[in-house]
């Protein structure tokens, strides 16, 4: 199996070789580098191992070769064993970041492995043991994809989800971390929701069992995302476990302040913290307290549904173009991530929904607040993100000060919101319920002054990336830092302030402060006028050494000046570091409340980005009901009307689904109508509405939907041997058998991927079942005219088309969907405007109009071929007719392009390049 497929990462010590080229009793036999590096391959031999030596991480064996060939980098050797050549291949140590983040992304597992100790270090202990002075290295870190926090490997404005999937008996449930913010969720699931649930978190990386692996009902979607899976030995899910991981992290004395957890939650969150704990080295990050989802609050939306209504990316694999591209217009990267969130899990909590909607409605109201607001948040940096890689130690200066810019941030929009044009406060209930509760979060950060003035005070304008260089303390925050610096910077200066005060306390005219590598830095006089500082009654001047022409001296204050040079450098960066982690430690200390705020300035974030948005494309706010009802008027697609050009305008459209009058539209009409983009817009409506946004309409009343539903779009899948019928199919069946009255269902060409008399048929089923048994909200699109007959027998049946206009034998679409039927398709006419030849469009003509007229007469709706001209005789009787066709075409393009001309503002080269252009 491919290491950048499934992978099962172990702590154990690794007593087989996995298929490595080497065991454990090669170790004896080889060098002590080769020995160590052996030792740690062993106990991970899933990953690979970055092995550090000097500036370089080395990879060895079939590491080497699997990392050169993934990265297109030279494979060298090393040595040989078993008399063989090692292969060998190694990245830079301070570049190596971006080498990593090219492996994560093609699905490997690295291990880093890392010098513990330093040189010398290693000499004073091997002096103490009596062993060869080999450094100590250790695996701090395993990176995999789902627990990765840097930034280079990260899309700032979408989370990084760990999934982790457990059984309990006949439950599922799955936990979901984002390391890199903190968030987790615990969420219970139905064995048949779980692909639709992979699909709405999109995790980076997913944990499970072996066992699992291996159920018969999860291999599609397990294999589906078989590049994203990690393996972990059955043992790890234990619910004691779980129990005692949990407890044991949020220092509680039981589970039941986190909900109602059911077995098979618990089971799952215990084995994520595991599993983050093995991965980043017992250093866990700050995770807030699990949020228990429960899929009834949620608006459900399986798998294909998302695909085809392109929340997350279009069909072709692009963010570009997807319905939250279009949508998002926030300012900070945790604004941009909880705006995802929401379009991905609509609520289905009408009181939730109208909070998030009052919130959205204050700030379009309020302008001059939302500009204000937006300005501020262009200065408010990643803070979740910092939070989590100074959490696992990982993070560095420039981490602190996105803090501080964070927290400046959050103390201005603590008091901003509650005053009016004036500056004057104005009264609670004037904001809205949910922008209270934000501001009572931020207010907290009165809390943290004192941690805000260290890092004000402490840190510089210009950061270096890591604290380890040192050189990110501000002067005169530390008095011993600042003499430190000092001594390093002004050494020259020190020494020459110095000399000055020994020439006049001495008496003499010549003296000088010098330095030798053998005995440092000496006072030297000539020896005609040494006598004076032999004789200074408080012995000041200590005597080191008399030579032929002059005499040195020494004095305690040069000797600890000395010192301090000698060490000044290698004490200021250890006091530097002291001081970071004294910051390090407050930060820790108020994580919690940190990552609270955090979250309320993305908040304010998303309602001030939505409220942009509605104003800007003309979006009203939803009314949301608690009954079956959707009334929508001039309705549009909120992603195609984006993408129109300046000069074309969206035809909006109205929409009525109701339990009085009609409960399913069937609509029918040619194709490159609009039937698909009027389906997908309503779907769309709900799941915006649903998310607390405005959406793009003159009014829209929508009863709250449990599911959404969609088939639109036609596709195979061969890799599960699925024809695109058999997908069809599939994805039908998975409507009838799940919707029900609340929900929402847009169905489109159902049947058309087999016979016509198999697809009349199963669609004319189909629609009868959305009626009769699920009797839910329907939009159901369709070329089988005879469908339209059933609006006698179903009374929650509505015939509607897409208007259009036929002129000079010509089909003008005009997108607008009224009532009534069609009674053609017009394909004919879409393939000839797809560029079919001429003589094909007319043969299909001819061939329609004998079906047609064999259908009025009664007569079968085969046809025999004798009865039309063949096609090599219809070619020739069609052949003079077609060209003439194209002639006058053409002659008609000509006449209208001279028409357009006046000779007489035409310049001599304008009228040649028009010659040539009427020759073509």
């Amino acid at each position: 199996m491919s290491m950048a497929a499934e992978t099962n990462l172990t702590d154990k010590k690794g007593e087989q070789s996995n298929g490595l080229p080497f065991t454990r009793d090669d170790i004896a036999k080889t060098t002590p580098m080769m020995a160590q590096f052996m030792e740690t391959k062993l106990q991970y031999p899933d990953c690979l191992l970055f092995y550090r030596m000097g500036d370089f991480y080395e990879l060895f064996f079939n590491d080497a070769v699997t990392a050169a060939k993934a990265l297109d980098i030279a494979l060298t050797k090393r040595g040989t064993h078993n008399d063989e050549p090692i292969a060998m291949c190694g990245v830079p140590f301070h570049s190596y970041e971006n080498y990593l983040t090219r492996l994560v992304k093609q699905g490997f597992k690295i291990a880093i492995c890392e010098q513990v100790e330093t040189p010398e270090e290693a000499k004073k202990r091997a002096k103490q043991e009596g062993g060869k002075a080999l450094v100590k290295r250790d695996v701090v870190r395993i990176v995999t994809q789902g627990t990765l926090t840097e930034d280079a490997q990260l899309d700032n404005r979408a989370n990084n989800y760990l999934l982790c999937l457990a059984q309990k008996n006949l439950n599922f449930a799955v936990s979901v971390i984002d390391i890199s913010t903190g968030s987790f969720y615990l969420e219970s699931v139905f064995e048949k929701d779980i692909p639709a649930l992979i699909e709405r978190y999109d995790p980076s990386e997913i944990l499970l069992s072996e066992n699992l692996r291996d159920h018969e009902n999860l291999k599609d979607v397990l294999t589906h995302h078989h590049q994203k899976l990690s393996l972990w030995d059955q043992s790890r899910f234990d619910e004691g476990n779980g129990k005692k991981r949990l407890l044991s992290y949020y220092q509680v004395g039981t589970l039941e302040a986190f909900g109602d957890l059911q077995p098979a939650m618990i089971i799952a969150g215990g084995a994520l913290l595991d599993y983050v704990e093995l991965t980043q080295k017992g250093k866990l990050p700050h995770l807030e307290r699990p949020q228990l989802i429960h899929h009834q609050s949620q608006l459900q939306i399986d798998a294909s549904t998302r695909r085809n209504l392109e929340i997350n990316k279009t069909m072709q694999g692009e963010k570009k173009g997807s319905l939250i591209h279009t949508l998002d217009r926030t300012i900070t990267a945790s604004g941009a991530r909880l705006l995802s969130n929401w379009l991905n899990a609509p609520l289905a909590d009408k009181g939730k929904i109208e909070e998030r909607l009052n919130a959205v409605a204050f700030f379009k109201q309020s302008t001059e607040k939302r500009d204000h607001l937006r300005d501020n948040l262009k200065s408010c940096p990643d803070m979740e993100r910092a939070l989590a890689r100074l959490s696992v130690d990982r993070g560095g200066p420039r981490d602190m000060q996105a803090v501080l810019n964070a927290l400046d941030v959050a103390f201005y929009l603590k008091d901003f919101l509650k005053s009016d044009r004036g500056g004057q406060k104005i009264a609670d209930d004037s904001l809205p319920e949910s922008l209270l509760s934000i501001l009572e979060y931020i207010k907290k950060a009165d809390q943290l002054i004192d941690l805000m003035d260290h890092l004000e005070r402490g840190l510089k304008q210009d950061l270096p990336m890591l604290s380890r260089d040192g050189g990110f303390v501000q002067k005169s925050y530390d008095p011993a830092l600042d003499e430190l610096k000092d001594l390093c910077d002004n050494s020259k200066k020190t020494m020459l302030e110095m000399e000055a005060r020994y020439l006049k306390r001495a008496g003499v005219s010549n003296l000088k402060i010098k330095h030798n590598n053998v005995i440092g830095y000496y006072i030297e006089v000539p020896s005609a006028q040494a006598q004076p500082l032999f004789d200074d009654d408080e012995k000041f001047f200590i005597h080191r050494q008399t030579m032929a022409n002059a005499v040195r001296f020494t004095s305690v204050e040069l000797s600890e000046l000395e010192d301090k040079m000698a060490s000044a450098a290698d004490k200021a960066l250890g006091l530097e570091l002291e001081i970071y982690k004294n910051w390090l430690d407050k930060i820790k200390q108020a994580l919690p409340l940190l990552s609270m705020i955090a979250k309320a300035v993305a908040h304010l974030d998303v309602f001030a980005s939505i409220a942009e948005l509605a104003l800007e494309n003309d979006y009203c706010r939803p009314a949301i009901f608690e009954d079956t009802r959707f009334d929508v008027e001039q309705a549009r697609h909120p992603v195609v009307e984006q993408h129109l050009s300046a000069e074309e305008n969206f035809i909006p459209n109205d929409c009525c689904l109701n339990d009085t009058e009609s409960r399913i539209w069937l609509l029918t009409g040619p194709n490159m109508a609009g039937k698909s983009t009027f389906l997908r817009q309503n779907a769309l409506l709900v799941i915006m509405a649903q998310a607390g946004f405005y959406v793009p309409a003159k009014k829209a009343e929508i009863g709250l939907v449990d599911k959404i539903f969609s088939r639109v779009g036609a596709a195979d899948d061969l890799a599960r041997g699925q024809s695109t019928f058999m997908v069809e199919m599939v994805e039908t069946a998975a409507i009838l058998n799940q919707a029900t009255e609340r929900s929402l269902v847009i169905l489109d060409e159902i049947g058309r991927g087999t016979s016509t008399f198999d697809g009349l048929s199963i669609a004319w089923a189909c629609l009868e079942h959305l009626h009769d048994n699920n009797q839910c909200r329907s939009l159901f699109a369709t070329h089988y005219h005879e469908l339209t007959q059933l609006r006698s027998s179903l009374d929650k049946l509505a015939c509607y088309t897409v208007k259009i206009k036929e002129w000079q034998n010509e089909v003008i679409f005009m997108h607008e969907v009224i009532a009534g039927e069609a009674n053609r398709s017009y394909g004919i006419h879409v393939a000839k405007l797809a560029g079919l030849p001429a003589i094909v469009v007319k043969r299909s003509q001819a061939i329609l109009d004998k079906l047609e007229s064999d259908q009025q007469s009664g007569a079968s709706k085969s046809i025999n071929n004798n009865e039309l001209p063949l096609f090599s005789q219809f070619k020739e009787q069609e052949k003079d007719a077609i060209e003439q066709e194209v002639l006058d075409e053409k002659a008609q393009a000509l006449q209208e392009k001279l028409d357009q001309i006046d000779p007489d503002s035409l310049s001599p080269r304008e009228a040649l390049d028009l010659l040539y252009d009427l020759k073509k």
